[in-house]
């Protein structure tokens, strides 16, 4: 319920010890914390390859304090419904005590909106009790910026670089919440890592939900944005206060808004401040931004007309 309070015990241990090598500022290492701390039973984890399997386990070390399995871009769904399809199985046999174990897999865009689709899609269509939680940084970040299905419009990355006959990508981003909404699982929701109780909230109640549950959360990243480390978690905000990235959840097929900001913030507050739009405020290029405006606003539009005023208050 949005008035309940949340209790998290502090003597839960930290699932990421410190020292790992993401950069100053990732947000992926904050969505881990957010996310699993938001479940008192333990937990499997999956992790498909990317800037955080990297720098949490470069061999022969690793950041993690639960149990935690490296796979491909490709697969860290297929593997996680794997191991809990086991752990169904061993339970059932009386082989593994009775203990409440949870499932979640990490992805970022590419090995989630990409190159691991059709894994994510199996696993969500089988109904396989476990929860993917995709960081969205809008790019191919580990392996040098290339752009990705995630990528905003307009947004310069080394495939969609801007020159004198490039402004950016020049097409809209995958809209892969919608997506896994259509395969009819119980939980979708989007929600940020500035904003943490939205995101502890839904994580809690994907992790309740009894069968697959999916999470796609904005992952701010210094490297890719061209911004200022110490910046994240405000852009993290202000991604929600634009509604770039609008909060809300579909909880088995009822939808509700989980934010609306007070006042509505103009695109240009989240586009100025990162460096890979810097070329939208050279030159004439309004009509671009512009263009990114009344993409939001239609957007945004359209889930206000879907919430029906169904709109959650979580107290921030």
């Amino acid at each position: 319920m949005p008035n309940e309070q949340l209790i998290f015990s502090t003597e839960q241990k930290e699932p990421l010890a410190g020292g790992h090598s993401l950069c100053a500022g990732c947000a992926a290492s904050v969505i881990v914390r957010q996310v699993i701390l938001s479940t008192e039973h333990p937990v499997v984890v999956a992790n498909a390859t990317g800037c955080l399997e990297v720098c949490t386990g470069i061999y022969p070390n690793s950041s993690w304090n639960v149990s935690w399995i490296h796979n491909a871009f490709a697969n860290a769904a297929a593997t996680l419904s794997g191991v809990e399809t086991a752990y169904r199985a061993l339970r059932k046999r009386g082989e593994i005590p009775e203990r409440e174990i949870k499932f979640v897999a990490f992805g970022g865009d590419g090995g989630t909106y990409d190159i691991g689709l059709q894994s994510l899609s199996g696993a969500l269509e089988r109904g396989h009790d476990m929860v993917y939680v995709c960081y969205d940084n809008g790019a191919y970040m580990n392996t040098g910026v290339q752009r990705s299905s995630a990528t905003p419009l307009w947004a310069h990355t080394t495939t969609s670089p801007v020159g004198s006959i490039s402004s950016g990508k020049s097409d809209i981003r995958k809209d892969l919440t919608a997506i896994a909404e259509a395969h009819g699982i119980p939980y979708i929701a989007q929600s940020t890592p500035g904003y943490y109780m939205d995101l502890m909230r839904k994580a809690k109640r994907a992790f309740e939900t009894k069968g697959p549950a999916f999470l796609n959360v904005i992952s701010p990243c210094p490297l890719g944005w061209s911004t200022d480390s110490a910046d994240s978690l405000a852009l993290a905000r202000l991604a929600a206060d634009t509604c770039v990235w609008p909060l809300f959840e579909i909880d088995h097929g009822e939808f509700a808004l989980t934010y609306r900001p007070l006042e509505k913030k103009s695109v240009v507050e989240w586009l100025k401040p990162q460096g890979r739009f810097r070329h939208l405020f050279k030159g004439d290029h309004e009509t671009l931004i512009a263009q990114i405006q009344a993409g939001v606003d239609r957007n945004w539009e359209k889930l206000l007309k879907r919430a029906e005023g169904r709109i959650l208050d979580f107290g921030f």
